[in-house]
């Protein structure tokens, strides 16, 4: 079975409502073949004449997959470019059946792309040596399959680091390091743009300029390497750009400087994702402590002073649509409590942007690390406190399931299909309502299809049915055109049906209706 087989098949109540291939078809009217007597008309209606069905669950639930050092896709630098599609494939269908409407993919592991760039050299993770092809565009492909599931694509990019520790081929003659390397430092085994040069920060927006114009992606995603991670005693060597700041006049102490480079960084791409497009979000996950003692009692490294990133700034001034504190301690850690830390980033939010923290998934293992229960009890802190999602870190955990985890989430943690939050601040255009008709065929099915009521993008559709008083809804692929509905559920015969359009800024159209008459039929 396909993937638009498996995922036409995912419902809530599939003896009452059973999706089928699509066909085209206008009739608006079901009487049973080969009947006299009372049949039912089938019309549209005003969704305010009926009751309303459940609105769906909306939940941001994301994984982060990892180009780097091939820990989650491809698995290996060396796969030909089949093999890479059936892993994308294999990870797509995974994250449909567990009900995951997110994907944030490392697109730009070390100022090098897993897509064809006239800015930047192919990555050696996803081709087996820096400047090569794979021979086709896997992030087209990645796009294209995640839409077709109705699953968000988010572009994860590294803003700074220049080479990675495990890279293993010379670099390609386009890469910064070798055409640049006046902007390039070396610091703890690997490679850094500088960012207190300005050409250096300059040149990384300009890549994401270029990122954004070029393809359908629905975020901008960072993580939390802006200045690396020091190492004791080595201090990042930018003395030059720092001269050169003081030379200007600057008077900002050095720490100062360094966290103005990256607030000016953080707030300039902000802005020229939006000129680009306002509905595509930006994301940033940054370290979990923003600084210790915030909240009181909290301890561990800081973020503010070690990787001069002010994220809670950020949050505060709307420089993101949504914040991904990479929270990888257990709910009952004394020093870095779960609950605490995740109220303390929704505490700094004035302006209502998302917060969904980041779960360390990964941590669970065979042998050691923590057990599944550690993660469902980190997602219902999470719903408890309100937060409206939450990102795995990384998919090889969901993939592979170690203690099956991933059975857990499936059949205990994620029970329903649910769509992203709106994000009403991107100021989104909703679809128009959908055309809806039905038919009746012989074997005690409503035949139900739709169309498109403009050219928006569809990325889902929720389609309701009413059988007696009681609603059963489910969430489908926006590639999906029509459904089987049975006329008589466990709960009565079918009374309605709704069907909402979700478009890919995940706002919801008006609901198209119809509702059942009773008339008289005659053969």
């Amino acid at each position: 079975m396909d993937f638009r087989a498996k995922t036409l098949l995912r419902m809530t109540h599939v003896a009452a409502l059973t999706l089928v291939p699509a066909v085209v078809c206008t009739l608006i009217c079901f009487a049973p073949s080969g009947c006299a007597g009372t049949g039912a008309a089938w019309t549209s209606t005003g969704a305010s004449e009926l009751p309303q069905p459940p609105e769906p669950a909306r939940e941001f639930r994301g994984v982060w997959v990892a180009t780097v050092a091939n820990i989650d896709w491809p698995s290996s630098k060396t796969l030909d470019a089949a093999a890479q599609q059936r892993e994308m494939t294999e990870v797509l269908d995974r994250c449909v059946e567990l009900k995951l409407n997110a994907v944030l993919l490392q697109v730009r592991p070390s100022c090098d792309t897993i897509y064809p760039s006239a800015l930047e050299p192919w990555s050696e993770f996803v081709s087996g040596a820096s400047g090569r092809s794979p021979g086709y565009d896997p992030l087209a492909e990645w796009i294209a399959r995640a839409h077709e599931r109705g699953i968000e694509l988010h572009a994860w990019i590294n803003p700074f680091r220049a080479r990675h520790v495990k890279a293993e081929t010379s670099l390609d003659p386009r890469h910064i390091a070798v055409r640049r390397p006046d902007l390039v430092r070396s610091y703890d085994g690997m490679l850094w743009l500088d960012p207190g040069e300005p050409e250096a920060r300059e040149y990384s927006l300009n890549v994401v300029s270029d990122l954004v114009s070029r393809y359908n992606i629905d975020g901008v995603h960072i993580d939390d390497y802006f200045y690396p991670y020091p190492k004791t005693g080595v201090p990042f060597p930018d003395d030059k750009p720092f001269a050169a700041y003081q030379a200007s006049g600057g008077t900002l102490a050095r720490d100062d400087w360094r966290r103005d480079n990256i607030n000016t960084f953080v707030r300039e791409l902000y802005k020229r994702v939006k000129d680009i497009d306002p509905r595509r979000m930006v994301g940033i996950s940054p370290f979990g402590i923003w600084r210790p003692g915030s909240p009181a009692g909290v301890k561990g490294f800081d973020a503010y002073a070690g990787l001069y990133a002010d994220a809670a700034l950020w949050l505060r001034e709307g420089w993101l649509d949504y914040a991904a504190p990479q929270l990888y301690w257990a709910v009952s850690a004394p020093a870095q409590p779960f609950e605490p830390l995740l109220r303390w980033w929704m505490s700094q939010n004035p302006t209502g942007r998302h917060v969904w923290p980041g779960l360390y998934t990964s941590r669970i293992k065979a042998s050691e690390g923590w057990a599944p229960a550690e993660i469902e009890s980190q997602i219902a802190v999470s719903r408890s406190v309100g937060s409206g999602g939450h990102i795995h870190f990384s998919m090889v955990t969901l993939q592979r399931s170690p203690q099956d985890i991933a059975k857990k989430l499936q059949t205990e943690v994620y029970t329903q299909d649910a769509l992203v939050p709106e994000s009403p601040w991107l100021a989104p255009r909703p679809p128009v309502r959908p055309r809806l008709s039905a038919t009746g065929g012989p074997d005690g099915t409503l035949r139900v299809r739709w169309r498109t009521g403009d050219q928006k993008p569809v990325r889902r559709w929720v389609l309701s049915a009413q059988h007696g008083e009681k609603w059963t809804t489910t969430i489908v692929s926006g590639t999906a055109r029509s459904a089987a509905i049975a006329t008589q559920g466990p709960s009565g015969p079918l009374r309605a049906i709704t069907l909402r359009a979700i478009a890919s800024d995940r706002s919801a159209s008006d609901a198209a209706v119809l509702t059942r008459t009773e008339t008289s039929a005659t053969r």
